[in-house]
């Protein structure tokens, strides 16, 4: 595994950083608007997107006194193409879970 990709699992790794990308995926949005769902000072904010920005997950441009933040889709695209193997191993086995589990509401409800 590359680096850039090192950085991209380590900052998708945290809750909180995970949420702002999520949050960035339905549009731009400023620092404090991205720290206002959490209980965070705003400098802990800033720890959290400069770590996804040094990951390429996001980028910030300068509009006004402003710096809103964007998500940049290429690095998560190379984390779901580093992931595609493995999903093509536990989907078969998620197809076989759910199956069991309909099977098993089934019978409760057949009492």
């Amino acid at each position: 595994m590359d680096d850039e990709l090192d950085a991209v699992f380590f900052a998708l790794a945290d809750p909180t950083r995970r949420a702002m990308v999520a949050q960035l995926a339905r549009g731009e949005a400023t620092v404090n608007e991205l720290a206002a769902p959490h209980a965070m000072s705003l400098p802990s904010a800033s720890r959290h997107v400069k770590v996804l920005e040094a990951a390429g997950l996001i980028s910030k441009r300068r509009d006004a006194q402003f710096r809103p933040c964007r998500l940049e889709a290429d690095q998560l695209k190379r984390a779901d193409e580093w992931m595609a193997p493995y999903r093509d191993f536990f989907e078969p086995r998620l197809d076989r879970l759910e199956q069991h589990l309909k099977t098993r509401m089934a019978d409760k409800e057949g009492n």
